[in-house]
């Protein structure tokens, strides 16, 4: 069965985007990454918000903008969100809940990971209790402001174990298990 799983990479304070949603701030951390590598060969589809999905991209003006881990990975991708496309996306299903959102994202990974991306669809997994991993590249920078890797206004918490880590040039990454 297939494994919810959020990555993203964080500056050391915390944040996942920058103001406004800028992902500049990341492109120097984008390197060879072993752990990264291996988990792009796992995934079986990607379970992105809408702002994500339409939001800046590290890779942009490169041939790899538009493209989850910068081209390495290709596959189905379910989009939550409000206000669907009238034009249809190759390739691109969009959902109104969370519930569809991950089934249809499970039944196109086949058993692999449903990667997910964006910090709001990752509080609303681990809210209904479907998030099963958490995997965070730590990048030496410290943005600030902008959007955090997790957070809650009640301040709710979530237990982890680690599972692996490793250590890049460019990153530290700290795979995790939600604890239920």
């Amino acid at each position: 069965m297939s494994k919810l799983l959020y990555s993203a990479t964080m500056s050391l304070d915390g944040f996942i985007a920058g103001p406004d949603g800028d992902m500049a701030w990341m492109t120097p951390y984008l390197g060879p990454n072993p752990l990264i590598d291996e988990l792009v060969r796992d995934i079986g589809a990607i379970l992105v918000g809408n702002r994500t999905f339409r939001g800046d991209d590290p890779y942009r003006d490169t041939p790899a903008e538009g493209q989850a881990f910068g081209g390495a990975w290709s596959g189905p991708e379910v989009v939550l969100t409000h206000h669907r496309p009238s034009v249809p996306w190759p390739g691109v299903a969009f959902a109104g809940d969370l519930a569809t959102a991950v089934a249809l994202a499970k039944e196109a990974a086949g058993g692999k990971y449903v990667n997910v991306l964006g910090a709001d669809v990752a509080r609303q997994c681990l809210a209904a209790g479907v998030l099963d991993e958490i995997l965070v590249g730590i990048a030496p920078i410290m943005l600030g402001a902008g959007t955090r890797l997790y957070e809650r206004e009640d301040g709710t918490s979530v237990k982890l174990e680690r599972i692996r880590s490793a250590e890049v040039p460019h990153s530290s990454d700290l795979w995790f298990r939600v604890l239920r």
